[in-house]
């Protein structure tokens, strides 16, 4: 599970960090409650362009981002809100996807695509556009067929 958020004011340090590593790859690892955002910002990215985007994202980002960061629905919403601002700034699905995996664990990775997966089915049968999106993700993000197929096997319908 992904660490919950920080208290206080350091969401706009966090925001600032994240959207400068689009201007530059840093050799560093990202921060755990970065790494979070990138990827609920990923998240909102392939709920955006899934072929039945509005049963995708209505209400199952933030259902998928309490669960990861053992949230509760006001703070999903919020940081749902805070992923679509990074989302909005971020740059190609492919660029920003091979920038998570240069910053963030491989289970991390691995979770992403599984939530990417509870994303696309619960808009019901995955189109041929929506599984080479996330055929796209996957090989971005460095992670082979067989975890794609094990993250879709774990994702369930929301």
């Amino acid at each position: 599970m992904l660490a919950p958020p920080p208290k206080g004011g350091k969401r706009g340090t966090m925001i600032s960090r994240i959207l400068n590593l689009f201007k530059g790859h840093p050799p560093d690892p990202l921060p755990e409650a970065d790494a979070r955002l990138a990827l609920g910002a990923l998240m909102v990215r392939f709920a955006k362009s899934a072929e039945d985007a509005e049963t995708a994202a209505a209400g199952g980002i933030d259902t998928l981002l309490a669960r990861m960061c053992a949230l509760g629905p006001a703070d999903a919403a919020k940081m749902r809100a805070t992923c679509e601002k990074i989302e909005a700034e971020a740059p190609s699905t492919r660029k920003f996807a091979l920038l998570i995996r240069e910053t963030v664990s491989f289970e991390a990775r691995i979770e992403a695509l599984e939530a990417l997966w509870h994303v696309m089915l619960a808009g019901g049968r995955p189109g041929d556009a929506d599984q080479a999106l996330i055929a796209q993700i996957r090989e971005a993000l460095g992670l082979s067929r067989a975890d794609s197929d094990a993250a879709q096997q774990r994702a369930a319908p929301l």
